[in-house]
């Protein structure tokens, strides 16, 4: 692998971690893909207590803002499916772009590819970590 095609160093808390396992496992046989981006992703974090001091990074519950290389400027809150909800700025950490997202800092950029194929570049500009940690039953939000 090439240095400029080498992805990003990511964190991912404990918490987060066992949730998204549980998560790529619930939909290994129907979006096998997807699935294993996830696991790809959470096998090359860095996995940090919840209460680690530093700079916040993109995790479930947290808003933060991007770019993208066609130009779009968001801000956004990842969530697990059953929360996701566009129209509210709510992403799901089971899309393309949400499984790109996951640990990533202010500054550092991402290529995801979309479901039609297109490879995108975001860069995540800032990130606010969200006090409130995310609930809910996996079950319920894959269902």
């Amino acid at each position: 692998m090439t240095l400029a095609s080498r992805k990003p160093a990511i964190h991912i808390t404990r918490d987060d971690h066992a949730r998204l396992t549980k998560l790529a496992d619930s939909y290994a046989t129907s979006h096998p893909d997807l699935a294993e981006e996830l696991y790809t992703e959470l096998d090359r974090a860095r996995v940090v207590a919840p209460e680690k001091p530093g700079s916040p990074f993109v995790r479930l519950g947290s808003r933060f803002r991007f770019t993208t290389d066609d130009g779009d400027d968001r801000t956004v809150t990842l969530v697990l499916p059953g929360e996701a909800d566009i129209l509210a700025g709510k992403v799901s950490v089971m899309t393309p772009m949400g499984v790109a997202l996951i640990g990533l800092s202010g500054g550092q950029s991402m290529k995801w590819t979309a479901r039609d194929g297109t490879v995108h570049t975001l860069t995540v500009v800032s990130v606010e970590a969200d006090e409130e940690a995310v609930s809910g039953d996996l079950a319920e939000a894959h269902s």
